[in-house]
Protein backbone atom coordinates (compact mmCIF):
# COMPACT_ATOMS: atom_id res chain seq x y z
CA UNK A 1 0.00 0.00 0.00
CA UNK A 2 1.46 3.36 -1.06
CA UNK A 3 2.12 6.08 1.51
CA UNK A 4 0.62 9.23 -0.01
CA UNK A 5 2.10 11.43 2.74
CA UNK A 6 5.59 9.92 2.91
CA UNK A 7 7.46 13.06 1.84
CA UNK A 8 5.66 15.40 4.28
CA UNK A 9 4.70 13.35 7.33
CA UNK A 10 6.76 12.85 10.52
CA UNK A 11 8.91 9.75 10.73
CA UNK A 12 7.23 6.55 11.89
CA UNK A 13 8.49 4.25 14.62
CA UNK A 14 9.97 1.78 12.11
CA UNK A 15 12.11 4.57 10.62
CA UNK A 16 13.53 5.93 13.89
CA UNK A 17 16.54 3.60 14.23
CA UNK A 18 17.86 4.35 10.74
CA UNK A 19 17.40 8.13 11.10
CA UNK A 20 19.11 8.20 14.52
CA UNK A 21 22.05 6.22 13.14
CA UNK A 22 22.38 8.79 10.35
CA UNK A 23 22.20 11.71 12.77
CA UNK A 24 24.63 10.15 15.22
CA UNK A 25 27.30 10.15 12.50
CA UNK A 26 26.53 13.56 11.00
CA UNK A 27 29.63 15.83 11.23
CA UNK A 28 27.40 18.87 10.70
CA UNK A 29 25.06 18.03 13.59
CA UNK A 30 27.86 17.05 15.96
CA UNK A 31 29.83 20.24 15.24
CA UNK A 32 26.66 22.30 15.78
CA UNK A 33 26.05 20.56 19.12
CA UNK A 34 29.62 21.31 20.22
CA UNK A 35 29.21 24.99 19.34
CA UNK A 36 25.81 25.05 21.10
CA UNK A 37 27.05 23.51 24.34
CA UNK A 38 30.60 24.92 24.30
CA UNK A 39 30.37 28.18 22.31
CA UNK A 40 33.99 29.23 22.99
CA UNK A 41 35.59 26.03 21.70
CA UNK A 42 38.45 26.83 19.27
CA UNK A 43 38.00 25.50 15.75
CA UNK A 44 40.93 23.10 15.98
CA UNK A 45 39.26 21.27 18.89
CA UNK A 46 35.80 20.87 17.36
CA UNK A 47 36.67 17.76 15.33
CA UNK A 48 37.93 15.81 18.32
CA UNK A 49 35.11 16.85 20.62
CA UNK A 50 32.59 16.06 17.87
CA UNK A 51 33.90 12.51 17.54
CA UNK A 52 33.63 11.97 21.31
CA UNK A 53 30.18 13.58 21.42
CA UNK A 54 29.03 11.39 18.53
CA UNK A 55 30.13 8.26 20.39
CA UNK A 56 28.27 9.39 23.52
CA UNK A 57 25.19 10.38 21.54
CA UNK A 58 24.98 6.99 19.81
CA UNK A 59 25.32 5.25 23.19
CA UNK A 60 22.49 7.33 24.66
CA UNK A 61 20.22 6.70 21.68
CA UNK A 62 20.91 2.98 21.23
CA UNK A 63 17.74 2.03 23.13
CA UNK A 64 15.49 4.57 21.37
CA UNK A 65 13.28 2.72 18.90
CA UNK A 66 10.14 4.84 18.58
CA UNK A 67 9.01 8.45 18.26
CA UNK A 68 7.56 8.53 21.82
CA UNK A 69 10.88 7.18 23.14
CA UNK A 70 12.76 9.87 21.19
CA UNK A 71 10.51 12.60 22.57
CA UNK A 72 10.96 11.23 26.08
CA UNK A 73 14.73 11.27 25.56
CA UNK A 74 14.46 14.84 24.26
CA UNK A 75 12.26 15.89 27.18
CA UNK A 76 15.14 16.48 29.60
CA UNK A 77 17.00 18.61 27.04
CA UNK A 78 13.88 20.69 26.33
CA UNK A 79 13.23 21.14 30.06
CA UNK A 80 16.81 22.37 30.51
CA UNK A 81 16.44 24.72 27.52
CA UNK A 82 13.18 26.14 28.88
CA UNK A 83 14.54 26.56 32.40
CA UNK A 84 17.73 28.27 31.21
CA UNK A 85 16.05 30.71 28.79
CA UNK A 86 12.85 31.66 30.63
CA UNK A 87 11.68 33.01 33.95
CA UNK A 88 8.24 31.94 35.11
CA UNK A 89 6.31 29.70 32.69
CA UNK A 90 2.55 29.92 33.18
CA UNK A 91 0.09 27.49 31.55
CA UNK A 92 -3.58 28.48 31.51
CA UNK A 93 -6.77 26.89 30.18
CA UNK A 94 -5.53 23.33 29.72
CA UNK A 95 -7.19 22.15 32.92
CA UNK A 96 -10.53 23.47 31.61
CA UNK A 97 -10.49 21.11 28.61
CA UNK A 98 -11.10 17.94 30.61
CA UNK A 99 -9.43 14.69 29.62
CA UNK A 100 -6.94 14.70 26.72
CA UNK A 101 -8.43 14.52 23.22
CA UNK A 102 -7.21 15.53 19.75
CA UNK A 103 -7.56 19.19 18.77
CA UNK A 104 -6.49 21.33 15.85
CA UNK A 105 -4.50 23.86 17.86
CA UNK A 106 -4.69 27.12 15.91
CA UNK A 107 -1.88 29.19 17.36
CA UNK A 108 -0.45 32.65 17.17
CA UNK A 109 3.10 32.69 15.79
CA UNK A 110 5.91 34.70 17.39
CA UNK A 111 8.91 32.35 17.29
CA UNK A 112 9.91 29.80 14.63
CA UNK A 113 10.80 26.87 16.88
CA UNK A 114 9.79 27.86 20.40
CA UNK A 115 6.04 28.34 19.78
CA UNK A 116 5.31 24.65 19.09
CA UNK A 117 8.08 23.60 21.51
CA UNK A 118 6.48 25.54 24.37
CA UNK A 119 3.01 24.20 23.58
CA UNK A 120 4.26 20.61 23.47
CA UNK A 121 6.26 21.28 26.65
CA UNK A 122 3.02 22.38 28.34
CA UNK A 123 1.20 19.30 27.05
CA UNK A 124 3.94 16.94 28.24
CA UNK A 125 4.16 18.47 31.71
CA UNK A 126 0.38 18.10 32.08
CA UNK A 127 0.34 14.45 30.92
CA UNK A 128 -1.22 15.24 27.52
CA UNK A 129 0.04 13.61 24.31
CA UNK A 130 2.20 15.96 22.24
CA UNK A 131 0.85 17.45 19.01
CA UNK A 132 2.16 17.04 15.49
CA UNK A 133 3.72 20.27 14.27
CA UNK A 134 3.20 22.00 10.91
CA UNK A 135 6.40 23.64 9.68
CA UNK A 136 7.27 25.27 6.36
CA UNK A 137 9.64 23.31 4.15
CA UNK A 138 11.63 26.52 3.59
CA UNK A 139 12.87 26.11 7.17
CA UNK A 140 13.91 22.50 6.63
CA UNK A 141 16.10 22.73 3.55
CA UNK A 142 18.96 21.45 5.68
CA UNK A 143 18.55 17.63 5.74
CA UNK A 144 19.94 17.34 9.29
CA UNK A 145 17.42 19.84 10.66
CA UNK A 146 14.68 18.13 8.65
CA UNK A 147 15.57 14.76 10.20
CA UNK A 148 15.52 16.17 13.74
CA UNK A 149 12.21 17.96 13.28
CA UNK A 150 10.47 15.02 11.59
CA UNK A 151 11.62 12.76 14.43
CA UNK A 152 9.95 15.26 16.73
CA UNK A 153 6.53 14.91 15.04
CA UNK A 154 6.88 17.75 12.52
CA UNK A 155 5.19 17.54 9.12
CA UNK A 156 6.03 19.72 6.14
CA UNK A 157 4.02 22.51 4.57
CA UNK A 158 5.31 22.88 1.01
CA UNK A 159 5.78 26.53 0.04
CA UNK A 160 8.09 26.37 -2.95
CA UNK A 161 7.85 29.49 -5.10
CA UNK A 162 8.66 27.32 -8.13
CA UNK A 163 5.31 25.50 -7.96
CA UNK A 164 2.58 26.55 -10.37
CA UNK A 165 -0.96 27.36 -9.24
CA UNK A 166 -2.32 23.89 -10.00
CA UNK A 167 0.56 22.19 -8.16
CA UNK A 168 0.11 24.49 -5.17
CA UNK A 169 -3.58 23.65 -5.01
CA UNK A 170 -2.79 19.94 -5.16
CA UNK A 171 -0.30 20.30 -2.30
CA UNK A 172 -2.79 22.32 -0.22
CA UNK A 173 -5.45 19.64 -0.74
CA UNK A 174 -2.98 16.95 0.32
CA UNK A 175 -1.95 18.97 3.39
CA UNK A 176 -5.59 19.49 4.33
CA UNK A 177 -6.27 15.76 3.97
CA UNK A 178 -3.20 14.92 6.06
CA UNK A 179 -4.36 17.17 8.91
CA UNK A 180 -7.87 15.67 8.73
CA UNK A 181 -6.51 12.11 8.78
CA UNK A 182 -4.06 12.83 11.60
CA UNK A 183 -6.81 14.21 13.83
CA UNK A 184 -9.10 11.30 12.91
CA UNK A 185 -6.36 8.94 14.11
CA UNK A 186 -6.38 10.62 17.51
CA UNK A 187 -3.38 12.98 17.26
CA UNK A 188 -3.54 16.72 17.91
CA UNK A 189 -2.06 19.12 15.35
CA UNK A 190 -0.34 22.47 15.94
CA UNK A 191 -0.82 24.96 13.10
CA UNK A 192 0.05 28.66 13.02
CA UNK A 193 -2.87 30.99 12.34
CA UNK A 194 -0.89 32.59 9.51
CA UNK A 195 2.13 31.95 7.33
CA UNK A 196 5.17 33.53 8.95
CA UNK A 197 5.63 35.10 12.35
CA UNK A 198 3.69 38.14 13.56
CA UNK A 199 6.75 40.37 13.46
CA UNK A 200 4.73 43.45 14.49
CA UNK A 201 3.25 41.62 17.52
CA UNK A 202 -0.22 41.67 15.95
CA UNK A 203 -1.78 38.22 16.00
CA UNK A 204 -4.13 37.93 13.04
CA UNK A 205 -5.70 34.79 11.55
CA UNK A 206 -5.25 34.43 7.81
CA UNK A 207 -8.51 33.32 6.15
CA UNK A 208 -6.44 31.50 3.52
CA UNK A 209 -5.23 29.08 6.21
CA UNK A 210 -8.83 28.30 7.18
CA UNK A 211 -9.87 27.83 3.56
CA UNK A 212 -6.97 25.40 3.11
CA UNK A 213 -8.22 23.36 6.07
CA UNK A 214 -11.65 23.10 4.44
CA UNK A 215 -10.26 21.64 1.20
CA UNK A 216 -10.37 18.13 2.66
CA UNK A 217 -14.16 18.29 2.56
CA UNK A 218 -14.41 18.89 -1.18
CA UNK A 219 -14.12 15.27 -2.27
CA UNK A 220 -16.86 14.36 0.23
CA UNK A 221 -19.12 17.25 -0.67
CA UNK A 222 -18.72 18.79 2.79
CA UNK A 223 -18.88 22.57 3.10
CA UNK A 224 -16.67 24.88 5.13
CA UNK A 225 -18.50 24.52 8.46
CA UNK A 226 -18.73 20.73 8.30
CA UNK A 227 -15.10 20.33 7.25
CA UNK A 228 -13.82 22.57 10.06
CA UNK A 229 -16.19 21.28 12.74
CA UNK A 230 -14.75 17.78 12.59
CA UNK A 231 -11.23 19.17 13.15
CA UNK A 232 -12.10 20.45 16.66
CA UNK A 233 -10.34 23.84 16.29
CA UNK A 234 -8.89 25.20 19.53
CA UNK A 235 -7.23 28.65 19.74
CA UNK A 236 -3.95 28.58 21.65
CA UNK A 237 -1.32 31.24 22.24
CA UNK A 238 2.26 31.63 23.38
CA UNK A 239 3.54 34.99 24.61
CA UNK A 240 7.07 35.95 25.64
CA UNK A 241 8.07 38.84 27.87
CA UNK A 242 11.27 39.35 25.88
CA UNK A 243 11.77 38.45 22.21
CA UNK A 244 15.31 37.28 21.33
CA UNK A 245 14.61 38.22 17.69
CA UNK A 246 13.16 41.67 18.40
CA UNK A 247 15.86 43.65 16.59
CA UNK A 248 15.81 41.31 13.57
CA UNK A 249 12.05 41.75 13.26
CA UNK A 250 12.25 45.55 13.64
CA UNK A 251 14.91 45.78 10.92
CA UNK A 252 12.81 43.70 8.53
CA UNK A 253 9.65 45.72 9.15
CA UNK A 254 11.45 49.02 8.60
CA UNK A 255 12.96 47.71 5.36
CA UNK A 256 9.50 46.65 4.15
CA UNK A 257 8.02 50.04 5.08
CA UNK A 258 10.72 51.81 3.08
CA UNK A 259 10.96 49.63 -0.02
CA UNK A 260 7.90 47.37 0.07
CA UNK A 261 10.04 44.25 0.19
CA UNK A 262 12.70 42.45 2.19
CA UNK A 263 15.26 40.00 0.84
CA UNK A 264 16.39 37.44 3.39
CA UNK A 265 20.05 36.57 3.55
CA UNK A 266 21.12 32.94 3.13
CA UNK A 267 20.66 31.09 6.42
CA UNK A 268 18.67 33.92 8.00
CA UNK A 269 15.75 31.69 9.04
CA UNK A 270 18.16 29.26 10.69
CA UNK A 271 19.87 32.10 12.60
CA UNK A 272 16.48 33.36 13.78
CA UNK A 273 15.50 29.83 14.81
CA UNK A 274 18.67 29.40 16.89
CA UNK A 275 18.41 32.89 18.39
CA UNK A 276 14.84 32.20 19.44
CA UNK A 277 15.88 28.95 21.08
CA UNK A 278 18.98 30.19 22.90
CA UNK A 279 17.90 33.75 23.78
CA UNK A 280 16.38 34.74 27.11
CA UNK A 281 12.59 35.11 26.96
CA UNK A 282 11.69 36.10 30.51
CA UNK A 283 8.14 35.28 31.55
CA UNK A 284 6.24 32.99 29.19
CA UNK A 285 2.51 32.36 29.10
CA UNK A 286 1.07 29.36 27.25
CA UNK A 287 -2.70 29.77 26.93
CA UNK A 288 -5.27 27.24 25.78
CA UNK A 289 -8.63 28.72 24.79
CA UNK A 290 -12.05 27.19 24.32
CA UNK A 291 -13.02 24.91 21.41
CA UNK A 292 -14.80 26.85 18.68
CA UNK A 293 -18.54 26.34 18.30
CA UNK A 294 -20.41 25.61 15.07
CA UNK A 295 -21.58 29.22 15.06
CA UNK A 296 -17.92 30.32 15.18
CA UNK A 297 -17.28 28.41 11.94
CA UNK A 298 -20.06 29.62 9.64
CA UNK A 299 -17.62 31.32 7.26
CA UNK A 300 -13.85 31.86 7.07
CA UNK A 301 -14.40 35.51 8.07
CA UNK A 302 -16.46 34.63 11.14
CA UNK A 303 -14.01 31.92 12.16
CA UNK A 304 -10.96 34.15 11.77
CA UNK A 305 -12.62 36.78 13.96
CA UNK A 306 -13.50 34.15 16.59
CA UNK A 307 -9.91 32.89 16.76
CA UNK A 308 -8.58 36.45 16.94
CA UNK A 309 -10.92 37.36 19.81
CA UNK A 310 -9.75 34.45 21.90
CA UNK A 311 -6.05 35.03 21.24
CA UNK A 312 -6.42 38.75 21.98
CA UNK A 313 -8.20 37.93 25.24
CA UNK A 314 -5.33 35.60 26.18
CA UNK A 315 -2.65 38.23 25.50
CA UNK A 316 -0.84 39.32 28.69
CA UNK A 317 0.51 42.84 29.21
CA UNK A 318 4.00 42.66 30.67
CA UNK A 319 5.62 45.58 32.47
CA UNK A 320 8.01 46.17 29.55
CA UNK A 321 4.98 47.08 27.40
CA UNK A 322 4.33 50.06 29.69
CA UNK A 323 8.03 50.92 29.61
CA UNK A 324 8.07 50.84 25.81
CA UNK A 325 5.02 53.11 25.59
CA UNK A 326 6.56 55.49 28.15
CA UNK A 327 9.76 55.77 26.06
CA UNK A 328 7.76 56.42 22.89
CA UNK A 329 5.77 59.17 24.62
CA UNK A 330 8.56 60.77 26.63
CA UNK A 331 11.58 60.48 24.36
CA UNK A 332 9.99 60.41 20.91
CA UNK A 333 6.78 62.43 21.55
CA UNK A 334 4.75 59.64 19.95
CA UNK A 335 1.36 58.10 20.83
CA UNK A 336 0.79 60.86 23.39
CA UNK A 337 -2.93 60.94 22.52
CA UNK A 338 -3.55 57.41 23.84
CA UNK A 339 -5.74 57.12 26.92
CA UNK A 340 -3.23 54.67 28.43
CA UNK A 341 -0.87 56.45 30.78
CA UNK A 342 1.99 54.14 31.73
CA UNK A 343 3.10 56.23 34.71
CA UNK A 344 6.66 55.78 35.93
CA UNK A 345 7.90 52.50 34.45
CA UNK A 346 10.28 50.03 36.00
CA UNK A 347 13.73 51.48 35.30
CA UNK A 348 15.15 48.02 34.64
CA UNK A 349 12.65 47.58 31.79
CA UNK A 350 13.60 50.97 30.32
CA UNK A 351 17.30 50.16 30.57
CA UNK A 352 16.85 46.75 28.95
CA UNK A 353 14.78 48.13 26.07
CA UNK A 354 17.35 50.84 25.38
CA UNK A 355 20.18 48.30 25.59
CA UNK A 356 18.47 46.20 22.93
CA UNK A 357 18.15 49.26 20.70
CA UNK A 358 21.73 50.39 21.18
CA UNK A 359 23.43 51.26 17.89
CA UNK A 360 20.21 51.00 15.85
CA UNK A 361 18.88 53.89 13.77
CA UNK A 362 15.87 55.87 14.99
CA UNK A 363 13.23 54.15 12.81
CA UNK A 364 14.31 50.70 13.99
CA UNK A 365 14.30 51.81 17.64
CA UNK A 366 10.75 53.16 17.27
CA UNK A 367 9.58 50.01 15.49
CA UNK A 368 11.01 47.77 18.21
CA UNK A 369 9.39 49.86 20.95
CA UNK A 370 6.02 49.81 19.18
CA UNK A 371 6.22 46.03 18.98
CA UNK A 372 6.68 45.78 22.74
CA UNK A 373 3.99 48.41 23.38
CA UNK A 374 1.53 46.73 20.97
CA UNK A 375 -0.86 45.36 23.67
CA UNK A 376 -1.46 48.96 24.78
CA UNK A 377 -1.95 50.44 21.30
CA UNK A 378 -5.47 50.26 19.77
CA UNK A 379 -5.71 48.22 16.56
CA UNK A 380 -6.53 51.30 14.46
CA UNK A 381 -3.43 53.07 15.73
CA UNK A 382 -1.27 49.98 15.24
CA UNK A 383 -2.48 49.68 11.63
CA UNK A 384 -1.47 53.27 10.97
CA UNK A 385 1.99 52.88 12.52
CA UNK A 386 3.15 49.48 11.29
Amino acid sequence: MSDQYQDIRPYRDNEVEQVLERLGRSPELLAALVRFRYPFTPDWLIGGISAFLGWRLRRHLVSVRSVPEFQEWLREWIATLVQSTTGQVQVTGLDQLGSPRPYLMLSNHRDIAMDPTMINYALMTHAWPTAEIAIGDNLLQNPVLSDVMRLNKAFLVKRSAAMGKREKLTEMQRLSAYIRDTLAQGHSVWLAQREGRAKDSRDHTDKAVLKMLALSGREEGIGFTGALERLEPLPVAVHYEWDPCDVFKARELVARERTGQYEKEAGEDTRSLLAGMKGYKGQVRISFGKPLTVADMETPEIMAAAVDRQILAMTPVYSNSYAALWILQQKFSMLTELSTRPGTPDQSDVDELMRRCEGEERDIVIRLLKNYAAPLIPVTERSATR
